[in-house]
C-alpha cells in the first residue's frame, strides 16, 4: 500500500519507525524504569512473532524495538502489549524521550537505586506530560555512581549518585595498612604525620567505595547519598558535555529542579533548539539562578500554554 507522509509522521509519534527501503516499521516498546519483566518480555516476543519479523532489537534507550511491523498491523500490535503486559510503544518526537537508568539497583558500586528513580521519572514526566510539546527531544539519565556508565552528563538531564565520605579522626586507630587508603580507586587518600588518613578533596571523586570499609568505623558506614545534575547534554551529530550543576543536591531536589530545568527549556528555547545550545547562548548564571530559585514553578501554567518562541 503506498503510505503518504502524513501516515508515517503518525505512526512515528507512536513509536514506530519506517524500516529503510520498505513499508515496514520498527516499534519501540519502553520500559518503566529500564526494567522488563519476564512476562513483559514474553509478550514483546509474542509480538514480534505475530507482527514482526520475529525478531527484537534494543535501544540505546534500552527500548525493545519489534522489528518488521507491516504499517496495517502497527493498530494491532500496540492494543496487543498493551492489553497483554500494561506496556506501550513510544519515544519519539520533541518531548519527554524514555527515561535510562544504569544497573545501580544492584550494582556493588550503585549509591542508590536508580531504577526506582527512573520508574518515578517514568510516571510522573514520561508518561504525566506525554502531550507536553517541547522545543526538541528531552532525555533523562540516571547514573548510579561515578564510573558514568549510563553517561547521564551526555543527556539532557542527568542524575549521578555520590557519597560524600563522613571522617572522624577520634575513631580512627591509624592502622598499618589502612583500608580506606587501598579502597580508594582516585588515589585521593595519603598518610598524615600521625599515620591517619587525609583526603584530597581535589581527587576525591565522592564515589562511595571507602563507605563501611573502615572497621573501627572512622569512615562513616551510612555517608549521606547526594546527587550530581548535569543539565543540557547532546551526544551525536553536535556533542556538549553536559553543564555540571554547582552543587550536590538531595533526593527531594531531584524532580523539583528537572521539572524547573524543562519548563525553563520551553519558555526559553527556540523551536528545534536542543537545551544544550539555549543554554550556552542565555548563559549558565541565568539557568542556575531559575533551577535555584521558584519563580518558574509558580509560572508552569503560564509557560506550558505559552507558543514556542521562533528564531
Amino acid at each position: 500500500m503506498a503510505l503518504s507522509k502524513e501516515d508515517v509522521a503518525r505512526v512515528k509519534a507512536w513509536g514506530f519507525l519506517r524500516n529503510r527501503g520498505t513499508d515496514q516499521f520498527s516499534g519501540r516498546v519502553v520500559p518503566e524504569g529500564s526494567v522488563f519483566t519476564a512476562q513483559q518480555l514474553a509478550v514483546i516476543a509474542e509480538c514480534a512473532k505475530r507482527y514482526g519479523n520475529g525478531t527484537v532489537a534494543f535501544t540505546s534507550r534500552l527500548a525493545a524495538e519489534v522489528v518488521g511491523i507491516p504499517f496495517e498491523k502497527i493498530e494491532e500490535a500496540r492494543a496487543f502489549v498493551k492489553e497483554n503486559a500494561g506496556i506501550e510503544f513510544g519515544g519519539t518526537g520533541a518531548k519527554i524521550r524514555p527515561v535510562t537508568a544504569c544497573k545501580g539497583t544492584t550494582c556493588v558500586y550503585g549509591n542508590f537505586d536508580t531504577q526506582a528513580l527512573a520508574k518515578k521519572i517514568y510516571h510522573e514526566y514520561y508518561i504525566g506530560w506525554a502531550d507536553v510539546k517541547l522545543p526538541h527531544k528531552f532525555k533523562i539519565g540516571v547514573g548510579g555512581c561515578p564510573n558514568s556508565c549510563m553517561k547521564p552528563s551526555l543527556n539532557d538531564f542527568g542524575v549521578e549518585g555520590h557519597r560524600v565520605p563522613e571522617y572522624d579522626p577520634e575513631k580512627c586507630r591509624a592502622c598499618k595498612v589502612c583500608q580506606i587508603e587501598v579502597s580508594c580507586p582516585s588515589k585521593a587518600i595519603s598518610r598524615g604525620e600521625d599515620g591517619k588518613p587525609v583526603i584530597d578533596q581535589s581527587k576525591c571523586k565522592t564515589c562511595g567505595v571507602c563507605t563501611g570499609k573502615c572497621p573501627f568505623k572512622a569512615f562513616s558506614h551510612e555517608a549521606e547519598v547526594q546527587y550530581q545534575l548535569y543539565v543540557g547534554g547532546t551526544w551525536g551529530k553536535t556533542t556538549r558535555m553536559g553543564t555540571k550543576l554547582s552543587r550536590l543536591v538531595r533526593e527531594e531536589e531531584i524532580l523539583p529542579i528537572m521539572e524547573k530545568t524543562m519548563l525553563w527549556f520551553k519558555e526559553n528555547a527556540y523551536q528545534k533548539e536542543r537545551l544544550g545550545k539555549a543554554i550556552d547562548r542565555i548563559g549558565v548564571d541565568k539557568l542556575e539562578e531559575a533551577l535555584f530559585s521558584d519563580d518558574l514553578l509558580s509560572r508552569k501554567e503560564e509557560i506550558l500554554a505559552a507558543p514556542m518562541k521562533q528564531a
